[in-house]
């Protein structure tokens, strides 16, 4: 009878969702990988017809830097390959938010129902971190390195007047994608402390670590030490800021533990006081 009356799992709690053959799986994924081909082409149609407001865009921290560099082409289909690579980048990031929303689809059906949430606000977060380095990057720290770069040039006494501008181009906005993405790193870290992966212990022990790996991949992307610094400082900064809210949510967690010891503890006394007096009673 005790058995009759015990909870019946839920599936979605325990599988994450409907169990699909592999065929079934394979069929969903073809149709992510069609969603993901024609979105990114509709957008690189639409960044090559914009190609002239977006060269303008892309220009704009040269502008700003001060340092009167002009763009030339050397190669004759120099600009035909410019506007690819425009169109490509362009179409990718522009249709960056539809292609994460697919592949959040064809992933939250494996997902069990307590991690859901965590999933969603990751996606949220993420996406609103992710343009904040693009735009930190595109009106603060580019500038600063395309002055870097210039004065450099200058103290190594070697007129500069043009840059090519293919390779501009892809400086640019490999520059800031890579701000961008480094951005994405909290909601990895609070993510996986949140469905128990890493813990908070593990994140403060690595934090040498991550500074070292932070600076290493930082001073890849960048070209001189001065954006260099202006890139790390925002993601050590947003690491510590990880770490306060992992020690936070360490701290709930414990509270949590003991209350819930507490009232077991309570509830083992009032069973054991109930035993006696009925034991008394007979």
């Amino acid at each position: 009878m005790a058995d009759e009356l015990e909870p019946i799992p839920d599936p979605e709690e325990e599988e994450g969702g409907p169990v699909k053959s592999f065929l079934e799986h394979l069929e969903d994924l073809r149709w992510v990988l069609i969603k993901i081909i024609v979105s990114v082409m509709v957008a690189m149609t639409i960044c090559l017809v914009a190609t002239p407001v977006i060269t303008d865009f892309l220009k704009a921290p040269l502008v700003r830097s001060g340092a009167g560099i002009e763009l030339t082409s050397l190669n004759p289909i120099g600009p035909f390959m410019a506007s690819m690579q425009i169109a490509f980048w362009g179409g990718l990031c522009l249709s960056l938010p539809y292609i994460l929303f697919v592949i959040g689809q064809f992933v939250m059906p494996a997902l069990k129902k307590s991690e859901k949430p965590y999933f969603r606000k990751a996606f949220v977060i993420g996406g609103g971190l992710f343009f904040i380095g693009v735009i930190i990057c595109y009106w603060f720290v580019m500038p600063i390195t395309m002055y870097g770069m210039y004065q450099f040039g200058v103290w190594m006494n070697i007129k500069i007047v043009q840059w090519e501008m293919q390779q501009y181009f892809g400086f640019v906005v490999m520059f800031m994608l890579g701000m961008g993405l480094s951005f994405e790193i909290p909601v990895l870290l609070l993510t996986l402390v949140k469905m128990g992966i890493i813990s908070h212990q593990l994140m403060a022990k690595s934090r040498i670590y991550f500074f070292i790996i932070n600076m290493v991949v930082c001073a890849f992307i960048t070209p001189d030490a001065v954006s260099t610094i202006f890139m790390v400082l925002p993601v050590q900064v947003l690491f510590e800021i990880c770490l306060l809210i992992s020690a936070s949510w360490e701290r709930q967690k414990k509270v949590e533990e003991a209350r819930q010891k507490k009232l077991e503890n309570e509830a083992e006394q009032a069973a054991r006081r109930r035993g006696e007096h009925d034991g008394l009673g007979a």
